[in-house]
């Protein structure tokens, strides 16, 4: 697979890897290493990108964090390696391999990586009913 990964700097001065070419298709692919880990990064990785909603893997280094921001959509999030903390409207969850919820749309959230962790996250655009 071609790669085409940019690193970007951020204005606190840390690392984010993003990669933006979809991944192949019709291939398998082992989930847990669509990305890997990078100290001080948070590194994203797109699966699929349509103008209809996109899925991305992402991983986070220990204390990486996503800042709070809000969504028009809803949003899956499930994690893949180790655990995260997600905050939605000031509520605190604790996800484990295997765990998923969905951030609903217009809800303030943000991720915490107490730990290094792994995930994948789903939003769809078409059909939205609110």
């Amino acid at each position: 697979m071609k790669k085409d990964e940019s690193n970007l700097t951020d204005l606190t001065g840390k690392s984010n890897h993003i990669a933006s070419l979809e991944f192949e298709k019709s291939k398998v692919h082992v989930i847990v290493e669509i990305v890997e880990y990078v100290p001080h990064a948070v590194v994203s990785r797109t699966i699929i990108k349509k103008l209809t909603g996109n899925i991305t893997a992402s991983s986070f280094a220990i204390g990486e964090e996503m800042a709070e921001k809000t969504s028009p959509f809803d949003t899956f999030i499930q994690v893949i390696d180790g655990e995260a903390e997600v905050v939605i409207n000031k509520s605190k969850f604790m996800l484990k391999v295997g765990d998923g919820i969905v951030i609903p749309a217009h809800s303030p959230h943000c991720i915490n990586a107490n730990e290094k962790f792994k995930m994948i996250s789903t939003v769809i655009k078409s059909g939205y009913e609110e």
